[in-house]
């Protein structure tokens, strides 16, 4: 009686210890302060809309399959697990697997219908849940000579397990792809325990003890593609053969391929190869499973070469019933390569050669040949090449040289060399002088630096700290050479050194002494008078056109201008006819809206480079002038001298010209003109004028430099660091 008590007690006692625990102390009613902020986030988390859950990426996996099978017979029986899980909620179709005979399916021992889709078993599962599903299976297995083998389709799940029971005692069972763990034989039988490829179809097979008649053995025949690619080096040949084998009867047990006389191999590889062994020339490759159709094997080759030319060799896969294939040639280096096809050798397209072949080339693809083998014509392929050194990236390039050098009646020369530089990452410019000469000054820039002394030679600096060029910037270095003292006559040879930039155009003017006459010159550069009209001098006190109407009369002579294809220039003057210096300068493209611009030196020049074709507005402006604008044609291969006059006036003035201008050379002279010109031609430009002043003031030599004497004007293009000579006769007048 007192344990039926205590019984209904205990009862009692649950309900209320269960409600104590459902419904918490509540506190004490009253007011609670809390801060806005707090509040306000309160509020704001209370009317957030609820995360929505997204979708799974996958509607389905299944996380593992173990197959337990069993040889009985001439049929592979047994029983395919697969368990995973469905993410979506709802009914979720799952490819289960293909290739087997289903006999039965299940779930939780019941019976699970299945579609066929496409030759897959797939099944209709409700979810979000795990699912575990039994099949029950069947293969076919191949029986031949002293061997069985079947092809056992692998599902695609996490990691799959294999159990097999095959007859024998110690049978040896082979799998590939797959990893067997574990081998048990007991009561005339043996159960491996394997690991598969998800995904991969495994091939299983094993020998057997049956005695069987002998058959003969069916005749090997296959069909091959090679595919060649031949790599020609600065030492060496080397061949890279992607060999395509297709079985059409038999089961191979090896290839053989003949090597070619000289050259050594390197390399055998394939999925399917056992070993590969050289013996007497020839390259036999067994194979580890026979019973594949198909082949694919990878044979690099390798032989020396001393001269500049070679026959490519054809490898061939014996006892092929038909054979064709593909020859890529690459040269490695910097090369010009000759390739001359004969026999069954076509060209074709690199385009349509095998990917996979030129994946192998490392570089760019010089021809691309097809061929089919004949038995009574066999392909060719001759090469020959030249071959280039490699040069390095061009770092700086000198878009414009130009050089002074003024002459003294001791034969000592002082040399200006301008160059307008267009500079990457070269930080010195390697100058190789002529015996006797040295540096005495050097700018980048506009601001002096100092040359460096080496054992090939001295550098000048092409950059400086705290500059970093984003364009075309100049510059300068001076030196003198000591040179030969003059005679009454005789000859003699000035030089301008070797620099290590690409020059695209030299320019030379020399100023030798009035009391010498010169004739005869000669040596590496070219008389400017010799090229186009616009290298030669403009005499403006002869010559008169609707740029100098406002005045232009006063008979100067000016410097030669000298414009190369592309260029377009020309001179500033005030109405007196004097040169202007610091005009602003503008040239605009008119079809294109490109615009350049320009400042005019202390001889009012002004030029730009690098104009295209067409119509073009020059707009010429100074503070203290009327702005002067003109329109006007340009041919870039025909370049010309137009110049433009100022007139004094306020800045909101200005003066438009449109007219054909044409250079003012090529007007027509008559006798004492020209007798004029010719004198003009030797006069001395601004740079000579401005090298004369620096010499008695800023540079640190002294020298007796010539004041009065005649100038002449040479002109080289691209000049790749190659010293430039000029020679010359001379007598005293």
């Amino acid at each position: 009686m007192k344990k039926i008590l205590l019984a209904v007690a205990f009862l009692i006692t649950v309900p209320a210890f269960a409600q104590d625990k459902l419904n918490p102390p509540v506190p004490p009613a009253g007011n609670v302060t809390l801060p806005l902020e707090e509040y306000n986030r309160l509020l704001e988390l209370a009317n957030k809309s609820p995360r929505r859950v997204e979708s799974a990426p996958l509607p389905y996996t299944i996380k593992r399959g173990d197959l337990k099978l069993r040889v009985a017979n001439e049929t592979v029986m047994g029983t395919v697990q697969l368990e995973g899980e469905t993410f979506n909620k709802g009914e979720t179709k799952v490819a289960l697997t293909s290739g087997m005979t289903i006999l039965d399916a299940r779930q939780e021992g019941k019976g699970l219908p299945l579609e066929q889709e496409g030759g897959t078993q797939t099944a209709i599962l409700a979810g979000p849940a795990e699912f575990s599903v039994v099949l029950d299976a069947g293969l076919s297995l191949n029986i031949e000579t002293g061997r069985a083998s079947f092809n056992l389709p692998v599902p695609s799940a996490g990691s799959v397990r294999l159990t097999l029971e095959v007859p024998g005692d110690h049978t040896n069972v082979r799998i590939h792809p797959g990893l067997i763990t574990s081998r048990e034989s007991a009561n005339g039988s043996t159960t491996i325990e394997a690991t598969l490829v998800p995904g991969q179809p495994a091939n299983i097979w094993w020998a057997t003890r049956e005695v069987v008649a002998p058959v003969v053995p069916r005749e090997v025949r296959f069909l091959s593609s090679v595919k060649t690619l031949v790599s020609v080096s600065e030492a060496d040949i080397r061949l890279a053969v992607l060999a395509d084998i297709t079985v059409i009867q038999g089961e191979p047990a090896q290839f053989a391929v003949e090597v070619p006389a000289g050259y050594e191999v390197t390399g055998a590889s394939g999925a399917s190869v056992d070993s590969g062994d050289v013996q007497s020339g020839i390259l036999t490759l067994k194979v580890n499973a026979p019973a594949e159709r198909s082949h694919q094997f990878l044979i690099s080759m390798e032989r020396a070469i001393g001269v500049r030319k070679a026959d490519v060799p054809f490898l061939s896969v014996r006892n092929s019933q038909r054979e064709t294939g593909e020859v890529l040639v690459e040269g490695l280096g910097t090369m010009e390569l000759t390739a001359t096809e004969g026999g069954s050798l076509k060209r074709m397209d690199i385009k349509e050669t095998n990917p996979y072949l030129r994946s192998l080339a490392r570089s760019p693809l010089q021809a691309a040949f097809r061929y089919h083998h004949q038995p009574t014509e066999n392909p060719s392929l001759a090469l020959e090449w030249t071959r280039f050194p490699d040069s390095s990236v061009l770092a700086a390039v000198a878009e414009r040289a130009v050089a002074t050098t003024l002459v003294t009646t001791e034969g000592r020369s002082l040399t200006e060399v301008k160059l307008t530089i267009k500079n990457q990452v070269q930080p010195f410019l390697k100058v190789e002088l002529p015996a006797g000469a040295s540096i005495v000054s050097a700018d980048v820039a506009g601001e002096k630096v100092k040359p460096v002394e080496g054992a090939d030679g001295q550098r000048v600096p092409l950059l400086r700290p705290g500059f970093r060029p984003v364009d075309s910037y100049e510059v300068s270095f001076v030196f003198m050479h000591s040179g030969a003292p003059f005679a009454k006559k005789g000859g003699s040879e000035i030089s301008l050194p070797k620099m290590d930039v690409p020059i695209t155009v030299l320019e030379w003017e020399v100023f030798l002494p009035e009391r010498y006459k010169v004739r005869d010159f000669g040596g590496d550069p070219l008389a400017a008078s010799l090229l186009q009209p616009s290298f030669q001098p403009v005499v403006y006190g002869e010559l008169v056109s609707g740029a100098f109407e406002a005045g232009v009369g006063r008979g100067d002579a000016v410097a030669p201008l000298q414009l190369l294809p592309g260029q377009l220039g020309g001179y500033v003057v005030d109405p007196s006819g004097a040169m202007l210096p610091g005009v602003q300068v503008n040239v605009t493209q008119l079809d294109t809206g490109a615009t350049r611009a320009a400042v005019t030196d202390g001889s009012g020049r002004w030029i730009v480079s690098s104009m295209p074709s067409g119509r073009v507005k020059i707009a010429a402006s100074r503070p203290g002038f009327s702005p002067t604008v003109r329109e006007l044609a340009y041919d870039a291969n025909y370049p010309a001298a137009y110049s433009l006059a100022l007139r004094l006036g306020a800045a909101a003035e200005s003066v438009e010209v449109r007219s054909d201008d044409r250079m003012l050379e090529s007007l027509p002279l008559d006798r004492d003109s020209k007798k004029k010109q010719v004198q003009v031609s030797n006069a001395a430009s601004s740079n000579v004028l401005d090298l004369q002043r620096r010499v008695s003031g800023v540079l640190p030599v002294r020298v007796d430099v010539p004041r009065a004497g005649s100038s002449y004007s040479f002109v080289r293009p691209l000049v790749l660091e190659e010293e430039t000579k000029l020679t010359f006769t001379y007598k005293t007048k």
